[in-house]
C-alpha cells in the first residue's frame, strides 16, 4: 500500500515501502526514537523481516517527507486499517454500532529547533497548563465489544486551536470507519473543544450521529435552567446506593434532557438536536465541621447530541468517549514517547507510522486470544512481540525459530502465527 500510494521525489526517499515497514516493525518491538531502530539489526532479523535499513537511512527517509507525502502515507494507513478489519476480528459488532472518538493531545517537545513547536493548553493532573510542544489530532474507532483502533491522525502546530481542521478530519475518520466495516450506526464523540457548527455539520454530512460536549455559554445555561425539577433522573454512578423501597438508585448524579437549537446566532448554521445534561452535587467540604448546606449546589455537564438512543444509554455512551485516552496512553508509553525530528513533516510521518503500528498490534492481539484483543499495546508487545526466542539458519534460505520451552504464552503466539502464516512446520 505504501508502494502504491507514497511517492517521494528526494533521493533519500527511494524504497519507501521497505523503510516504512522497518519503522513500523521497530515501533512494534518497542523503539521510540530513530536510534532505537537499530534493535532490528541483530542476528538473523534482517532475513526474517525481509530487509532492514540502518537508523540513519530511516531518519533520512523521514526528513524527505513533505506535507503532501505525509497525506499519501495517511491514505495508505486508512487502507491498511480496512484490510486488517477484513482479515481479523478487529471491530466485532461494527455492523450494529460503532463510535468514532476524536480528540487532540499536546505532546511536549524540548528541542529549540523543532518546527511548529509552540505553547498550547493541556491538562496535567486535572489542571490546565501551557506546554510547549506539537499538537496531535487523532480519531479512534471502537465498538461496545472492541478496543479502539486508529482511523486517522494529523499533526498540528503546538498553538493550534482544538477545532482547527477538525471538520475535514472528522469526515475522513468517519469514511475510514465505514471502510473498516462500520456499516451500522456510527456516533462521533468529541469534547467541548470541537463544539462548533462546522464540526457537527461535517459529522452529519458523513452520515454519522454526533455527541459533543457543549460549552456552558449563556444559551446553554438558560436551557438547563428551563429543565423542570421533576425531569431529573438519578443514574447509577460511583457511590450510588440502591433503595429497595423506592426501587431506584439514590445518587448525587442525575440526568435530564431538553430540546435545543445550537449556533442560532450564526446565519444558516443553526442545528436543532437534544441537550443531555448530567448534574453532580457539589460536596460541602465543611459539613463535617457543622457547616451544613442551605440548598444543594450542582455542577452541570451538558452534551449536545442527535443520538438515536434514549436518555440514559446516550449519556453513558458519551462518557465512554474517555476511551480515546487509552490510545494516547499507549502512544506516550510507546512510539510517541518522542517526536524525534526537527522537521515538522518528519514528525507527522512518525505519528502516522505510530498509528499504523497501533492498528497492527491490535490486529495481532485479536488473532492471538480474547484477552489480547482488548489488552494494551505494551502488554501485546511484552507477550507476543518481544519474545525470548532464538533464530537459527539452515542453508541459505531456511530459518528456524526456537521458542522458549514451557512458555506460558505459547498457545497465543501459535494462534497468531497460524492465522498469519499457516501452521508451522514440525522441527526435524
Amino acid at each position: 500500500m505504501v508502494r502504491r500510494h507514497v511517492t517521494i521525489a528526494a533521493k533519500t526517499g527511494v524504497y519507501p515501502d521497505i523503510k516504512v515497514g522497518c519503522l513500523v516493525a521497530g515501533m512494534a518491538a518497542g523503539a521510540d526514537s530513530i536510534d532505537d531502530m537499530d534493535l532490528l539489526r541483530h542476528g538473523a532479523m534482517p532475513d526474517l523481516s525481509g530487509g532492514v535499513r540502518a537508523p540513519s537511512t530511516l531518519g533520512s527517509l523521514l526528513r524527505s517527507f513533505t506535507w503532501g507525502t505525509v497525506r499519501q502515507l495517511e491514505k495508505a494507513g486508512r487502507e491498511l486499517l480496512a484490510e486488517l478489519a477484513r482479515q481479523a476480528p478487529l471491530l466485532p459488532g461494527a455492523d450494529q454500532l460503532a463510535f468514532v472518538d476524536i480528540d487532540s493531545m499536546q505532546r511536549r517537545v524540548y528541542g529549540h529547533k523543532k518546527q511548529g513547536a509552540a505553547f498550547g493548553h493541556t491538562k496535567i493532573q486535572g489542571k490546565t497548563v501551557l506546554v510547549r510542544g506539537l499538537n496531535a489530532l487523532a480519531a479512534a474507532v471502537c465498538t461496545p465489544l472492541a478496543a479502539p483502533v486508529i482511523a486517522g491522525t494529523r499533526l498540528r502546530g503546538g498553538s493550534a486551536n482544538t477545532a482547527r481542521g477538525a471538520a475535514s478530519f472528522a469526515a475522513e475518520a468517519i469514511g475510514a470507519a465505514r471502510a473498516a466495516g462500520c456499516t451500522g450506526t456510527v456516533v462521533a464523540r468529541a469534547d467541548s473543544g470541537f463544539y462548533t457548527a462546522a464540526f457537527i455539520a461535517a459529522c452529519r454530512r458523513a452520515g454519522a450521529y454526533f455527541s459533543v460536549t457543549a460549552r456552558m455559554d449563556p444559551a446553554v445555561t438558560a436551557a438547563i435552567a428551563a429543565i423542570p425539577e421533576d425531569a431529573w433522573t438519578a443514574i447509577r454512578y460511583p457511590q450510588a446506593i440502591w433503595d429497595d423501597q423506592l426501587r431506584c438508585w439514590v445518587s448525587d448524579a442525575e440526568i435530564a434532557e431538553i430540546g435545543y437549537t445550537a449556533f442560532a446566532s450564526k446565519k444558516g448554521q443553526a442545528i436543532a438536536a437534544r441537550l443531555i445534561v448530567r448534574r453532580v452535587k457539589d460536596l460541602n467540604k465543611k459539613a463535617a465541621a457543622g457547616q451544613d448546606e442551605l440548598f444543594p449546589a450542582w455542577r452541570y455537564h451538558p452534551v449536545f447530541t442527535d443520538s438515536p438512543f434514549q436518555l440514559a444509554p446516550a449519556e453513558e455512551q458519551h462518557r465512554d468517549h474517555a476511551v480515546v485516552e487509552q490510545v494516547f496512553a499507549d502512544w506516550t508509553h510507546g512510539p510517541l514517547a518522542h517526536l524525534p525530528s526537527g522537521s515538522f513533516a518528519a514528525n507527522a510521518a512518525w505519528l502516522t507510522c505510530a498509528a499504523i503500528t497501533c492498528n497492527l498490534l491490535r490486529a495481532a492481539g485479536c488473532l492471538a486470544s480474547r484477552f489480547h484483543a482488548r489488552a494494551r499495546g505494551a502488554t501485546i508487545r511484552a507477550d507476543l512481540i518481544d519474545v525470548a526466542a532464538r533464530l537459527a539458519r539452515r542453508g541459505r534460505s531456511q530459518l528456524t525459530l526456537h521458542l522458549p520451552q514451557y512458555w506460558h504464552r505459547q498457545s497465543e503466539w501459535l494462534a497468531l502465527f497460524e492465522a498469519a502464516c499457516g501452521p508451522p512446520a514440525r522441527a526435524a
